[in-house]
């Protein structure tokens, strides 16, 4: 199973800069068929990531949220119809950020899951705890039930076709990372769960470990029993940062 790189730039880099980063980042990393990456610029700079990236179709591009309705009054959201149409092929789903400061729940998660789905691209479904979850000793508790809610809508074939990333909050821009053994024994619970929904084909859905990832302990990460791959952010804004963590 080839790892999966994914890049969040979150609110940055509007169509002028993700121009920029393209053209840098490409000429930085050469096409190569043992991994995958996938950017998620903000929605206005997704349709100039696509067209910079014409000649790249190893490079992915997806969204970082779409609402869970198809269409309607819904000011200033996008559906994933709309994404798709755009074309976006990935899309995140449940990232912290949505659930801590926009307060998405785990049955809203799995509703855009379902709908992601529908529309023919790869939910990424985010699981993680907080700081105050962890000391709790509750960190099982919380990602299972955000996993197992997140893919409730799906029938356990179509799990297969999704992706699922452990990014623990308190490790989120923080300069604080869950240690080699800390990721692994979390994906192995999640892997474990996996399996026991969606059967022996479970063991190929990619569990992207998120949280503070650099270049120096990108390839540490990656090491790690049952990683599949890295979620990045801050990381994954200059160009020459985020090469160095594709190739690691």
């Amino acid at each position: 199973m080839s790892p999966v790189f994914a890049a969040n730039w979150k609110m940055n880099q509007g169509p002028s800069a993700a121009a920029a980063f393209v053209q840098t980042f490409v000429a930085a990393f050469a096409p190569r068929g043992d991994r995958t990456v996938v950017l998620f610029p903000p929605a206005l700079s997704l349709s100039e990531v696509r067209f910079r990236l014409t000649e790249r179709p190893d490079i992915h591009v997806g969204v970082q949220n779409v609402h869970a309705e198809e269409k309607g009054a819904f000011t200033g959201e996008n559906s994933a119809a709309i994404a798709r149409d755009a074309g976006a092929e990935y899309v995140l789903v449940g990232h912290s950020e949505r659930r801590h400061v926009f307060g998405e729940t785990d049955a809203e998660s799995a509703r855009k899951v379902a709908k992601v789905h529908e529309h023919g691209m790869v939910p990424v479904l985010c699981v993680g705890e907080t700081i105050e979850q962890r000391e709790r000793g509750t960190t099982e508790h919380v990602v299972l039930h955000q996993l197992r809610t997140g893919l409730s809508a799906l029938a356990h074939a179509d799990m297969l076709g999704c992706i699922v990333a452990y990014e623990p909050v308190w490790a989120i821009g923080t300069g604080r990372t869950a240690t080699p053994d800390d990721a692994a024994a979390v994906h192995r619970v999640l892997r474990g769960a996996l399996l026991d929904e969606a059967g022996a084909g479970a063991s190929t859905i990619p569990i992207l470990y998120g949280g503070s990832v650099t270049p120096a302990n990108a390839a540490t990460l990656l090491s790690a029993d049952e990683v599949g791959g890295l979620l990045v952010g801050g990381a994954s804004l200059d160009p020459t940062s985020w090469a160095t963590i594709c190739s690691a």
